[in-house]
């Protein structure tokens, strides 16, 4: 199906684009971008008062399968996705079996094309096992169609490993992400350690256990010259020790997730176990820094770190809760919060999920350029709406934003020239 989208606010940081123009869209690819555009054969909509964007991509999301499919499968993730304007999920590698070989992250691509929703990038895992101990078959990976290398929710404590894993990967053109947590400092911790876990009697984790990490890989790919991505930074120490990185030219990436440049450590004083996540919420200080380190371009993306649990899993003492909260079908309108505040332009803001991820990882898609792939999200920027988790497409309903009220909501989303996300038919 070929498709007219017109008069809609068209926004490609990727070419500094940002007018109102029409998108040509045929044979699955960005046909024409430009003012009154024929239709044609192409099927019309009307995006007056929307934003046309490229369609986000998510460098950090848990799918749970294969082996956690109770929490998630490739196929709700991905329809979860779409519905929050992603046209593609990059997935960690802790499932069971873990992603640690070529099998694995080919069934992952297979099962992901066969749902036909958002497409669906492996990370592969760094360590077999997610062991931390020995090197797990990167170039396997890659040939099926990995597109990084890490062992998220678990940190490589090894330094050497870290420095090998690095190397290794870069002869494949692999980057590591590292999950930033010195665990012999953060054993048992529950939530931030600070005034609300010693009010609380809560075993606190230290903001130090992911600076000392964060500088650690830092310094380690200073001296390899190999890239580093640090996944989820929530504290002022990390964005700092990344910000005067970057002013060295050091290898260096990160990201940061909606729930830690908006909520902050005060959220548990209710004891929600949906509010529990590794790295915690932190300090109003912490908030702070993140929306600074967004707002300098220290902070290269926003991605989810989407973590669905069961609901009974969550429905128990918060320090018996497993860490993680679902983030896809939210983080627009969070995110937009950002702009309203006027700590991001929305093209920054835009430019967070699309071309800068798409460059971390050398992804395809993240702009709107002739002859790039159709992925495409169409949102009303002005959309009021709350926060309802059984209204979520996604199996987690574990979110720390029920309740509230958002501006701005997707409402189509198009991957490779096909409409996978269009519940008020456009």
């Amino acid at each position: 199906m070929n498709i007219l989208i017109k008069n809609g606010r068209v926004i490609d940081p990727s070419s500094g684009l940002d007018s109102v123009k029409d998108v040509l869209v045929e044979n699955g690819v960005i046909a024409d971008v430009s003012g009154k555009i024929k239709p044609g054969k192409a099927r019309v909509i009307d995006a007056a008062g929307l934003v046309v964007s490229p369609g986000f991509i998510d460098l950090h999301v848990h799918l749970r399968e294969p082996g956690y499919e109770y929490k998630e499968t490739i196929e709700t993730g991905a329809r979860a996705a779409a519905a929050g304007g992603f046209s593609a999920v990059c997935c960690m590698a802790n499932s069971d079996p873990v992603n640690d070989n070529g099998s694995i992250t080919r069934s992952i691509i297979e099962k992901a094309q066969k749902a036909g929703s958002a497409r669906v990038y492996p990370i592969g895992a760094v360590t077999k096992g997610l062991k931390g101990t020995e090197l797990a078959e990167m170039g396997g990976m890659k040939e099926a169609g990995a597109v990084a290398v890490s062992d998220d929710g678990n940190c490589v404590t090894s330094a050497r490993i870290v420095r090998n894993g690095m190397e290794y990967a870069s002869m494949f053109g692999l980057t590591l992400v590292e999950h930033c947590e010195d665990d012999s400092m953060t054993a048992d911790g529950v939530i931030n350690e600070g005034k609300v876990s010693a009010q609380y009697g809560m075993k606190g984790i230290p903001s130090v256990a992911e600076d000392a990490i964060v500088q650690r890989d830092i310094l380690i790919s200073e001296y390899t010259g190999h890239p580093v991505h640090l996944a989820h930074l929530s504290t002022r120490g990390a964005v700092d020790a990344v910000r005067r990185a970057k002013a060295k030219n050091i290898k260096v990436t990160c990201e940061a997730a909606p729930h830690h440049f908006t909520l902050t450590e005060k959220k548990l004083e209710s004891f929600n176990a949906n509010c529990k996540m590794n790295p915690p919420l932190r300090t109003a200080d912490d908030v702070a820094a993140i929306r600074e380190g967004l707002k300098d371009g220290t902070i290269d993306a926003i991605a989810t770190d989407h973590a669905p649990h069961a609901e009974w899993e969550k429905e128990v003492e918060i320090d018996q809760a497993p860490f993680g909260v679902v983030g896809l079908e939210t983080a627009l309108g969070v995110a937009l919060r950002l702009v309203e505040k006027n700590v991001l332009t929305l093209p920054d803001l835009i430019a967070l999920f699309t071309s800068r991820p798409a460059g971390i990882f050398n992804l395809p898609g993240g702009n709107l350029r002739k002859g790039s792939p159709a992925d495409i999200c169409i949102f009303d920027p002005g959309k009021k709406w709350v926060v309802d988790p059984q209204s979520f497409l996604s199996k987690g309903k574990n979110s720390p934003f029920t309740g509230m009220e958002l501006k701005g909501k997707n409402l189509l989303t198009v991957v490779g020239g096909r409409m996978v996300y269009n519940p008020t038919n456009l």
